[in-house]
């Protein structure tokens, strides 16, 4: 995205780094996420969206071959170069996937560390960072690919996920249930588009007890009730207490419970099948601390 920017390499460094010191690397199964293919990015985006961002990743590869431009903003926030294209393909790769080795029984769940970002970009839109969102593409693939009848996805990114939320509002075969900062990027979520949407907005400085209270008041009953087959995380960590793109207040270990109750719900309902995919984090120690303590309880070693 260019130099300085708060969505940069350094931050899947920085998840590597702490998994590495702190010994958690050595247990988890790796995989290298292959390319995801146009057909299935379809599933979740209009094929004039896929088309012109290829185009446009095209057009830029040959600037930079010929010296020119390197960078296109497509909003103040959002820039794609020549190789945003196999980067966001990667990326949505990872989470198909995964999703192929969990129901094959492969693995009983996945974390996706990838980048960038996925839950802002809308069926049409790339915005917020986000290009192609990954976690919409995978619900949707668990559904026409594989045939499931029911999956949940989580959103406890500081945004609202308004970007899954369009794709994937009014049906009745996925339920969205999510935390996020209102009123703050991208003004939107207070006003559910569908039943099947259960986005909480919260107030600046809410902290983990709250969030907590708001997990187990909206967020498990409906679950409960909705019985998932499979269990897709957006799993943002810029709500933590350290990360200056939000005013939350959570912290690790708030991390490590939300994820434990979605394990339980995955556990009774969904054969343990949770897909989780890297959102936000923009704190390099806070990200690297959080995604830990998530995994650790994704692997079962907390």
């Amino acid at each position: 995205m260019g130099r300085g920017h708060p969505e940069c390499p350094a931050r899947l460094d920085a998840i590597e780094d702490r998994l590495l010191a702190s010994g958690l690397g050595d247990t988890l199964e790796r995989r290298e996420a292959p390319l995801a293919s146009t057909f299935d990015l379809e599933l979740a985006h209009g094929r004039m969206h896929v088309a012109a961002l290829r185009g446009l990743a095209d057009e830029l590869a040959e600037q930079e071959q010929a010296g020119g431009s390197e960078l296109l903003h497509i909003d103040p926030d959002t820039a794609m170069n020549g190789h945003t294209w196999n980067a966001v393909l990667r990326a949505t790769g990872a989470a198909l996937a995964a999703t192929d080795a969990v129901i094959a029984g492969e693995l009983e769940n996945a974390f996706c560390a990838i980048r960038p970002p996925g839950h802002h970009a809308t069926r049409d839109r790339a915005m917020g960072f986000c290009f192609l969102n990954a976690v919409a593409v995978a619900a949707r693939y668990a559904l026409e690919r594989h045939g499931l009848q029911r999956v949940a996805v989580v959103d406890f990114d500081v945004h609202h996920g308004n970007g899954t939320e369009d794709i994937l509002s009014g049906d009745e075969r996925v339920l969205m249930v999510g935390i996020f900062q209102h009123p703050f990027y991208p003004y939107s979520g207070d006003a559910p588009r569908a039943a099947n949407m259960v986005n909480v907005p919260v107030p600046a400085y809410t902290r983990g007890p709250a969030i907590r209270q708001i997990v187990e008041q909206a967020w498990l009953p409906r679950l409960e009730a909705f019985r998932p087959e499979m269990i897709f995380i957006s799993a943002g960590f810029d709500a933590h207490r350290d990360d200056d793109l939000g005013q939350l207040g959570l912290v690790e270990a708030d991390y490590a419970w939300i994820t434990r109750q979605l394990r339980d719900v995955a556990s009774r309902h969904a054969k343990g099948r949770i897909v989780s995919c890297l959102e936000g984090g923009y704190n390099l120690d806070a990200l690297g601390r959080s995604v830990e303590a998530h995994v650790r309880v994704l692997a079962d070693l907390a």
